[in-house]
């Protein structure tokens, strides 16, 4: 029983014997009890600017079919629903009503997008469908009552990052280069917070646009500060065409980046200067002999053998892995299968390991699952961690969200 995007749009069959009352009906949307499957769905961008995103959700159905080829969860098997939305939140919002009332998903789970997601949040509360693992980053998500997200805040990301250059590596002089939209100014908020609660002052605070190519301008500004350590919060091209422009300038500092840019796709793009830059991350080494992770870099070659084994396949992995484990919470309490009671479920999760997370808790009133964060750092063409998971910095993470 297992469905999956192979064009523009895919198009489902429920599992077979599956009942409903009614398209919303809250006892069993989505479950059919004689055949013990669970039906739930995503929307994913096989169409429009980004349909390289796809990775994540080929990634969130080799879990799925994985999970199914050995012995399901407790007996369970998923059926996989997932639909085109082309990157555009009104399309993400209809394909997302057509699951809930043609196909009769259960939740939504690994849903792609940030944008994409946050339109889909009113209809959402409106139906009372859990939003499981959206890949994709927005303070609304932690406090939303029906939405589990993984991916953190940037701005505890950044306190993480300028936590280890301080605290571990003595570094007294730290400059920040950030993205001039949301992903930046979140790094930023993080950042001048925690450098604020150290008594400390950045040494240059530099903003780009995510198209910048050339950072000549950027890292003049950066080794006039006299910066010991640079943390850069942008894309995986911004941090290469960095990279690329200290080496020229002659500029040797400690670099700091997000999780996403701890990816074989950034080493391609930066070479031998990626080696000894260090990544916050909420993820695992894709390295990792962890067995969930060896699950993943297996699972991907079986399935998806075209696609890269990285962090970004892992994060859709990762997201995929929530609904997994609340299921297996929901089906533990013996309460009723229900929507309302997997959320119930959802929040009794502590400190749990969820694909290449650790670490991972639910309360209710506070949907923060990832609350630590690890340092890898890129050595001889790998990511290794070189510090254990901590809690991110209070200063940040206990701030109110906006």
């Amino acid at each position: 029983m297992f469905s999956v995007l192979r064009g523009a749009v895919a198009t489902t069959a429920l599992a077979a014997g599956l009942c409903l009352a009614g398209p919303l009906a809250a006892a069993d949307a989505g479950i059919d009890e004689e055949n013990k499957v669970v039906t739930i769905g995503a929307f994913t961008p096989v169409t429009g600017p980004v349909p390289f995103y796809a990775i994540l959700t080929h990634a969130a159905e080799a879990y799925y079919r994985n999970l199914n080829e050995n012995g399901g969860i407790d007996g369970w098997t998923i059926n996989y629903v997932t639909k085109d939305d082309g990157y555009d939140p009104a399309r993400s919002v209809a394909v997302t009503r057509q699951m809930v009332e043609d196909d009769g998903i259960f939740a939504l789970a690994a849903p792609i997008g940030t944008a994409t997601n946050v339109a889909v949040l009113p209809y959402a509360r409106e139906v009372g469908l859990p939003v499981v693992g959206p890949i994709g980053g927005a303070s609304a998500f932690f406090v939303e009552p029906t939405v589990f997200p993984l991916l953190p805040d940037y701005g505890w990301s950044a306190a993480s990052n300028l936590d280890y250059a301080v605290n571990t590596l003595g570094l007294k002089k730290v400059a920040l280069l950030w993205e001039n939209d949301e992903l930046g100014k979140s790094a930023k908020r993080g950042f001048d917070a925690y450098m604020a609660e150290m008594e400390m002052e950045p040494a240059e605070s530099v903003p780009f646009d995510v198209k910048t190519t050339s950072f000549s301008a950027h890292i003049r500004r950066v080794a006039n500060s006299g910066a010991e350590a640079v943390i850069l919060f942008g894309s995986n091209a911004n941090l290469a065409a960095a990279l690329k422009a200290a080496d020229l300038q002659g500029l040797d500092v400690e670099w700091f980046a997000p999780f996403f840019t701890a990816d074989p796709s950034t080493l391609k793009l930066a070479g031998d200067l990626l080696d000894g830059v260090h990544f916050s991350s909420w993820l695992m080494p894709v390295s990792s002999d962890d067995a969930g992770i060896s699950a993943y870099r297996e699972s991907i070659k079986t399935y998806y053998p075209e696609d890269p084994v990285g962090v970004f396949g892992l994060n859709g992995w990762s997201n995929a892995a929530i609904f997994h484990k609340g299921f297996e919470a929901l089906l533990a309490s013996g309460k009723e299968l229900t929507r309302a009671n997997l959320v119930a479920a959802l929040e009794t999760l502590k400190d749990a390991d969820v694909g290449g997370a650790r670490g991972v808790t639910f309360e209710a009133g506070d949907h923060r699952g990832t609350r630590q964060e690890g340092i890898i750092q890129s050595k001889d063409g790998g990511f290794e961690l070189v510090q254990e998971f901590r809690p991110y910095p209070a200063v940040v993470f206990d701030a109110k969200t906006e």
